[in-house]
């Protein structure tokens, strides 16, 4: 995400210099989105397999999360 943001920073256009600058940072923006809010989802699931708390019949947060 660091390196996107300087990417973000260092770009020679903006997000309303046309097309092409909509597209890259909508696409850019929802991906980081999307792999932020997994991240967090995985995290949540180690940390609740590494307390005990998902079991045979109790796992439905790994099971969203995959």
């Amino acid at each position: 995400m660091a390196i996107q943001y300087v990417e973000y920073c260092e770009a020679s256009f903006a997000i309303s210099d046309g097309i092409y600058g909509t597209t890259f940072f909508m696409a850019t923006g929802f991906h980081g989105f999307h792999v932020t809010i997994g991240t967090l989802f995985l995290l949540y699931v180690a940390l609740a397999v590494s307390r005990g708390q998902v079991t045979y019949n109790h796992h439905f947060c790994f099971e969203a999360a995959a």
